[in-house]
């Protein structure tokens, strides 16, 4: 007797219901969330951080480099920020079982974090608006606002942040995002490698070097930087400093579970794991219509921060970023994030430029798109 093949996996849907109970919360202060990665900017949690998007800029990582600089010790890169609050990184409430993809940070820097900052936060869901998408047709997007404050009170940042809602099932069937290339396994060469990594060997970290603003002249480029290949390796390495989002073990694993159970989704063994491991797991990454394991959101947004980070140099501030996440980077895949300047500006006294970036795969298909904001130092 032949053996029946066994049905699809199918997961809970969007619901008229679920939604209304979501715009409910809209404008109120969450009280109730999981526990941030880190609650101090320690020279360790900073460096973790730097490491896990592949930046060894000093003055993140190096007491002694730190102590020359203005600052006069470390401080926290800007995007260490999504390490002390999980609602900003993407954890979202409502629609239990629905799949949520991070896809887009507007954040704003007002002070720096030193070494050894306590970081709290206030956050509320700010809005639910309704897209229509090729990859998943109706979806959701889910936006939430986080305020960041120091010990002394001081606000230190804000940030908007986004995740779209979609139907698994829906996503799957779909598919169109990714026909081209999915359940493919492209080879890269020694030759292709070696050549994109003279990007990393030639790496320019601008450093003690002022990049005074009167020296910038609009459509300057900056250098361009590569992240990837991309590996599960690596977005474990990122997840080691970030914290990730459900990622626990043993009887935290349970706890979890058994607070939230829309999140326990049964893996080959029948055993309950939490959707996030769309990013080791090729399996369940294509249950979500995805060409496989694939990078996170955040990761991608830091990545396009520390392209800027490394150019404006260490008397520089970011003050302003914004990304849009334009597709899932698999595993297998390698980045490019070219930028340019596009306006330079005065504003309180102060001399900025804004930098216009767009990350593309190996193949030429848009990844994201960064717009930011920054401070540079004046020779007058």
């Amino acid at each position: 007797m032949a053996t029946q093949p066994e049905p699809e996996q199918r997961f809970p849907k969007i619901t008229e219901e679920g939604l209304a109970d979501l715009r409910k919360r809209i404008g109120v202060k969450i009280e109730n969330t999981v526990e941030p990665w880190n609650h101090e900017a320690t020279r360790d949690g900073i460096r973790h951080y730097a490491h896990g998007i592949g930046d060894d800029n000093p003055l993140w990582c190096d007491p002694e480099y730190a102590a020359k600089t203005k600052y006069g010790k470390i401080v926290a890169l800007p995007s260490f920020l999504f390490s002390t609050d999980r609602i900003v990184s993407g954890y979202c409430g409502g629609l239990p079982g629905v799949h949520a993809m991070w896809a887009g940070a507007d954040w704003t820097w007002h002070k720096p974090v030193f070494r050894n900052d306590t970081i709290t936060t206030e956050a509320h869901l700010k809005d639910l608006i309704e897209h229509q998408t090729r990859f998943a047709g109706r979806a959701y997007q889910q936006i939430y606002h986080v305020d960041f404050y120091n010990q002394h009170g001081e606000m230190v940042a804000e940030c908007d942040s986004y995740v779209f809602r979609t139907d698994r099932d829906e996503a799957r069937e779909r598919g169109t995002k990714y026909t081209d290339v999915k359940g493919k396994v492209e080879q890269l060469t020694d030759e292709q490698m070696q050549e994109w990594f003279d990007l990393y060997r030639n790496e320019e970290i601008r450093g003690a070097t002022p990049r005074y603003w009167e020296d910038v002249s609009e459509d300057d480029e900056l250098p361009r930087m590569m992240k990837g290949p991309m590996t599960v390796t690596g977005f474990i390495g990122y997840a080691q400093g970030w914290g990730g989002l459900y990622i626990r073990t043993n009887k935290l694993h349970f706890q979890l579970l058994d607070a939230h159970p829309g999140l326990g989704i049964p893996n080959k063994f029948g055993v309950r794991d939490v959707p996030e491991r769309v990013h080791w797991d090729d399996d369940f990454a294509r249950e979500v219509g995805t060409p496989g394991a694939y990078d996170y959101g955040p990761e991608r947004n830091s990545w396009l921060t520390h392209h800027v980070t490394n150019w404006i140099g260490d008397d520089g501030f970011l003050h302003k970023h914004k990304c849009q996440i334009r597709r899932h980077n698999p595993d297998g895949d390698v980045i490019f994030i070219s930028g340019n300047v596009i306006r330079k500006f005065e504003e309180n006294g102060k001399k900025y430029v804004e930098i216009q970036q767009r990350a593309e795969t190996h193949r030429g298909e848009l990844s994201a798109l960064g717009t930011a904001v920054a401070e540079l130092p004046s020779k007058g």
